[in-house]
């Protein structure tokens, strides 16, 4: 499924204006290295490539289950000067996840990344899931079980 998965995702980015420098992936997830053009929010991108994806696959391909794509996402932004180490660490996804040496700030998955229950939000008493969290963005961030900055 994959080299059509990879090759869907390039052809429908394209049709939205998003270069893919990158793709790659392991058993569970995909890494993009993209330029999103500025009229595009990173949202809207990973929402179109996500649903159109997800559709393909159950529409077009016989597969034993339902495929469906986690509701969260994860994103950086990146300068010119970090992009071709990026650009590496993707096209070397499934080797560093076989040597374990994979980058715990670009591998990173927690329970909320599912996003909350959907019941609704309420009005008078804020759920823990929407109070902001120690940021993770530490340059010592060992305390968090991270190792050094993804570039």
């Amino acid at each position: 499924m994959e080299p059509r998965l990879f090759a869907y995702l390039v052809r429908k980015a394209s049709e939205l204006g998003v270069y893919v420098y990158a793709i790659n992936g392991w058993y569970d997830h995909v890494h993009l290295i993209v330029a999103i053009p500025p009229k595009h929010a990173v949202a809207y991108v990973v929402k179109c490539l996500k649903g159109a994806s997800s559709h393909d696959l159950n529409h077009a391909v016989q597969l034993d289950y339902q495929f469906a794509w986690q509701r969260g996402y994860g994103a950086l932004s990146l300068g010119e000067r970090q992009r071709p180490q990026a650009e590496a660490y993707v096209q070397n996804q499934k080797q560093h996840h076989v040597q374990e040496s994979a980058n715990s700030w670009l591998e990173r998955y927690a329970e909320l990344d599912e996003g909350p229950p959907e019941i609704g939000i309420m009005v008078d008493n804020v759920p823990a899931v929407l109070r902001e969290q120690p940021s993770v963005y530490v340059v010592y961030g060992h305390e968090y079980g991270l190792d050094k900055f993804p570039f």
